[in-house]
């Protein structure tokens, strides 16, 4: 009878042990399903340390960019480029060829696919023209061929006058054309056309 029951124990541990193993396992499944939906897949794909660029059409250098560090991110939804630690930019205007204008920012993002630019601290922009606009952020909609921001706006012309937008400003991509929200400050008036004044 002992023998019979020496068989039985040995039989439920083992069936309790199989069991346990079994549990465990599935325990061990389930963390790895959490673990890889929490996953981070949000990491650079391309990572250009001491980045100079240079962007041509037909011959004709458009952009110069520098950044101590780029970084693509194409494995997402919409993937964008980013340059956490800087940018600075140079643009050419095919009618004034040798005096670019700049863009400085400590930080910029630029998201290709719905062709969308944004630049952020101590945004500094000066035109071929020599117009120097000051901001914390600026946003660029490419398709749209506008910036825009509501961060306050200093602008400072060649002539020395001075213009503040206070609650931002919207313009077209060019400064051809701009609009200042709550602005104030010291403009030359002969800039003025008649029929605004």
């Amino acid at each position: 009878m002992t023998i019979f029951f020496k068989y039985i124990s040995y039989k439920n541990i083992a069936a309790f042990v199989s069991v346990a193993i079994f549990f465990s396992l599935l325990s061990c499944e389930e963390d790895m399903a959490k673990a890889r939906g929490t996953k981070k897949i949000d990491f650079p794909s391309k990572i250009i340390n001491g980045a100079h660029i240079i962007q041509r059409d037909s011959g004709f250098v458009k952009i110069r960019a520098t950044a101590p560090l780029i970084e693509e991110y194409e494995l997402i939804d919409t993937p964008y480029i980013e340059a956490r630690k800087g940018i600075y930019i140079q643009f050419y205007d095919k009618k004034k060829p040798k005096k670019p204008g700049t863009i400085k920012a400590k930080y910029a993002k630029i998201i290709e696919k719905k062709q969308f630019y944004e630049a952020k601290g101590d945004v500094k922009i000066v035109t071929n023209d020599g117009q120097i606009f000051v901001t914390q952020s600026i946003f660029w909609d490419k398709n749209n061929r506008k910036m825009y921001t509501n961060d306050t706006v200093f602008v400072t012309d060649k002539d020395g006058s001075t213009l503040v937008g206070a609650n931002g400003m919207t313009a077209k991509d060019d400064f051809s054309d701009y609009t200042f929200f709550n602005n104030s400050g010291d403009i030359n008036a002969k800039k003025i056309p008649e029929t605004k004044r």
